[in-house]
């Protein structure tokens, strides 16, 4: 991950891990993760510190599983690591997800933590539908973090430079198979 030149800026954009369903008359927004993700969680915490990943800031969507996930993060990366929860990650579109963007780009780095199906907008649009194909052709799954690199900070109006630097995936250890 390491490249000789750094980015302009640094987006580490990352998906909740595996939730169960709701329960009876619970909330969407209650959803917690289940045995496997909280198992991603972890796991995908730990690869981002082995990774030398510590973004400036992370900014997570305010429902119960981005918070599950975005736990192992401040434990792993330090409590002084700069966590801000923001409901619109859970209530807004892909296009609040690019507001959010680019109201950080005086940042060097930024960690969004959300939803699908706008985290996989968002990549789509950074790195484009053939390069996110060819990438993730299932599909943006839980608990995976990507790093995207841009030439220059985004703005407004301006055409964004992203490219895919890293892929990282979360495959926890399955249990009772042979």
């Amino acid at each position: 991950m390491q490249d000789s030149v750094a980015p302009a800026f640094r987006l580490f954009l990352l998906r909740h891990a595996r939730s169960g369903w709701a329960l009876p008359g619970q909330r969407d927004f209650d959803r917690t993760l289940d045995d496997t993700g909280y198992a991603e969680a972890e796991l995908i915490a730990q690869s981002a510190a082995d990774h030398g990943i510590r973004p400036d800031l992370i900014l997570c969507s305010t429902a119960v599983r981005c918070r599950q996930t975005a736990e192992p993060f401040r434990r792993t990366l330090g409590e002084d690591i700069d966590l801000r929860y923001i409901d619109a990650l859970y209530t807004g579109s892909m296009n609040v997800y690019a507001e959010l963007l680019e109201a950080n780009s005086s940042l060097a780095s930024l960690m969004l933590i959300g939803h699908n199906p706008m985290i996989e907008e968002l990549f789509r649009r950074l790195i484009g539908n053939e390069a996110a194909d060819r990438v993730l052709a299932d599909g943006y799954p839980p608990a995976a973090l990507a790093v995207i690199d841009f030439s220059a900070p985004p703005s407004a109006g301006a055409r964004w430079l992203a490219r895919l630097s890293t892929l990282l995936l979360s495959v926890p250890e399955e249990t009772g198979k042979s």
